[in-house]
């Protein structure tokens, strides 16, 4: 009968063990783990207790529950937050034998086991995460920890700590560049920092530039005029750069071009933050810089900009999509016969593959898109392994029982993980067909998303309520094949999806953005309709149909509208020229609405072949950006 021969009675538990967990209930919690201890759940209330003072357990408790239940998710977790808890402990040696039980650690655990690393005598980490070292934004504190232990290391160079100190500065973050600026020699003074805080321009005009404190003191107060005044800092940084050694006139120009860079949502596009990432070229480029480069670059149409950009890149970064398209777009603009030949080169290589920027490379060589791959389905071998996988088991008991969907998740998404590298596609296949079949799509999509070789669109793009789909998206005059692709990627089908913000349902719908629906459809107003599948669909394909007429029936402005606000979208539209659809997408300035609208014409594509559109191209879809004021 396999793990699921076991009573799901047993299973229910699994909701009183939580509560017993978080009431603090150890007693209660100890009984459940007697009584569950043969449950395919059985782990939790283990779990619960050894998680209830984590920082207090010696090494051995952990490792001790990642032996008893290997590669699990739970597992892992508490051998990642232990870790965590370790180190802001600043107890190293404790935390590390349990490094090896982190397999999939997040940001914030990736820096705190760097660290464990470091100080139990891997001195070579370092090198792996010079990113960090220059990221001035906010980051977790194990990673704002880890850059401190950077400071002292005999791998970093001079040149590395003064492209860290000119971050700092760049950032305001006072406290910290003065503890960087003393490694090179330095002594900053608090109290000058403070007063040149209080008034940047002031400063700027008097600047003293005759000693290596100077400089630093004058990229603090660019950084700090740009960050409150951008036009200000603009039209003040060549007289600030006068006088200055090279690389400080450079690091000037890059405080003023990246600032510029990184505001957009407040200071909107200007060409001049341009022209200062241009003037700055020369110093190298955190991966950040070189990336908000590029997009000025896309941005001003400036290919040869782009192409210096894409070059001053890591090396894995330059190999992304994404930057291999853009390295080609700007080789086909150039006038020679062997750039175009290049870009001819790296479109063909991209166009192989089916995601959003292979669908704009394959445009450019002359493709239709129109055969996806035959759905393969599981065999039955497949589906009894499924039915045997504890990972697997875990999640489909979870759901079963309504747990949290935090729970339902993780544990979902950890045995796609481990099928994904074991390279079952068979595995992946079958749990894709047994959520479709219990209508759970938005973990089907996840598991089918990820199969490499054997590949089943029919779970991977999902089409749930297709008659309701078609027929509301037709009376709304759109494309249900757009309909569908925002829907995906809005709620993944989950028709009682709530975002933080108060959306809800199939299409995401907040509730004012309802209220308006119904009043322009002649309707009364009733929240509860709004989870009702049949209502979503219906005020949602209207809202998207608003939404498109107002910003010039284009798909691409309304993809961004209906995530971001029809205002914002609009104000990304191009002053005085109409910009491709491709430029407008990859500059966009908020990094959710982005990846946004490139996921949403992606999975538009795709339903346009699923819904028997005929050859589909992208292109199509992304029309030419009017400029503001153009109907």
């Amino acid at each position: 009968m396999g793990i699921l021969g076991h009573a799901y009675a047993a299973d229910e538990q699994f909701n009183d063990a939580l509560q017993a967990a978080n009431s603090g209930n150890t007693q209660l919690l100890q009984q459940y783990q007697m009584s569950m201890q043969n449950d395919v759940l059985g782990y939790y209330p283990e779990y619960w207790a050894l998680n209830a003072n984590l920082g207090f357990q010696p090494a051995n408790n952990i490792i001790d529950f990642a032996r008893r239940y290997p590669q699990s998710a739970m597992a892992e977790k508490l051998a990642a937050d232990y870790v965590e808890e370790k180190v802001k402990q600043a107890d190293f040696s404790t935390a590390q034998p349990v490094l090896p039980y982190v397999t999939n650690p997040d940001q914030a655990e990736s820096c705190a086991v760097a660290q464990v690393r470091a100080k139990t005598g891997d001195s070579l980490v370092f090198a792996e995460y010079k990113d960090v070292w220059l990221t001035t934004n906010s980051q977790p504190e194990s990673c704002t920890g880890l850059a401190r232990q950077m400071l002292s290391s005999p791998l970093m160079t001079q040149q590395d700590k003064q492209q860290r100190l000119w971050s700092l500065l760049r950032a305001g973050q006072s406290g910290q560049a003065i503890a960087t600026a003393q490694t090179l020699g330095l002594n900053l003074s608090l109290a000058q920092l403070n007063k040149i805080q209080a008034d940047p321009l002031n400063y700027v005009w008097s600047a003293p530039k005759a000693t290596a404190e100077d400089h630093a003191y004058l990229i603090f107060a660019m950084g700090r005029m740009a960050d409150s005044d951008l036009d200000a800092a603009i039209s003040s940084v060549q007289r600030a750069a006068q006088g200055t050694p090279e690389a400080i006139q450079k690091a000037l120009y890059r405080v003023v071009g990246y600032i510029g860079g990184t505001t957009v949502m407040k200071n909107n596009f200007k060409r001049e933050v341009l022209n200062n990432l241009d003037a700055s070229y020369g110093l190298p480029f955190s991966p950040e810089e070189a990336e908000i480069y590029a997009r000025q670059a896309i941005r001003f149409s400036a290919w040869e900009s782009l192409i210096r950009a894409i070059d001053a890149m890591s090396v894995n970064q330059k190999q992304e999509d994404r930057w291999q398209y853009w390295l080609a777009r700007a080789y086909e603009q150039r006038n020679d016969a062997h750039a175009k030949r290049s870009a001819q080169e790296i479109f063909r290589k991209l166009a192989q593959g089916d995601q959003y920027h292979n669908l704009l490379a394959k445009d450019h060589v002359g493709q239709r898109y129109s055969t996806i791959p035959n759905n393969v389905q599981p065999s039955n071998n497949d589906m009894q392994r499924l039915s045997q996988d504890i990972h697997f088991n875990r999640a489909f008991a979870l759901r079963n029982v309504n747990a949290p969907d935090s729970y339902v998740n993780r544990e979902w998404n950890w045995a796609v993980r481990q099928a994904y590298l074991k390279h079952d596609d068979g595995l992946l296949l079958a749990a894709a067909k047994r959520a479709t079949d219990m209508g759970w799509y938005d973990r089907a999509i996840y598991a089918a998303d990820r199969t490499e070789n054997k590949h089943n669109y029919a779970y991977r793009y999902a089409m749930p309520h297709q008659s309701y789909v078609v027929s509301h998206s037709q009376n709304a005059g759109i494309d249900p094949a757009w309909a569908y692709g925002l829907m995906r990627q809005e709620s993944r089908f989950v028709s009682s999806a709530r975002s933080h913000v108060g959306a809800g349902g199939l299409m995401q719908i907040m509730p004012d953005t309802a209220r308006l629906v119904a009043k322009q459809m002649g309707e009364t107003y009733n929240p509860a309709a709004l989870s009702d599948m049949n209502t979503n669909i219906r005020y949602g394909t209207f809202y998207l149909s608003m939404i498109n007429s107002q910003l010039s029936s284009n798909p691409v402005l309304a993809t961004a509208g209906y995530n971001a606000g029809p205002n914002r979208a609009r104000r990304w539209q191009p002053d005085d020229r109409p910009l491709a659809a491709d430029q407008y997408t990859e500059t966009i300035p908020l990094n959710e609405t982005r990846d946004y609208v490139k996921q949403v014409m992606t999975n538009a594509t795709h339903y346009g072949v699923l819904l028997g559109q005929g050859a589909q191209s992208i292109g199509n879809r992304m029309q030419v950006i009017p400029y503001r004021g153009t109907p």
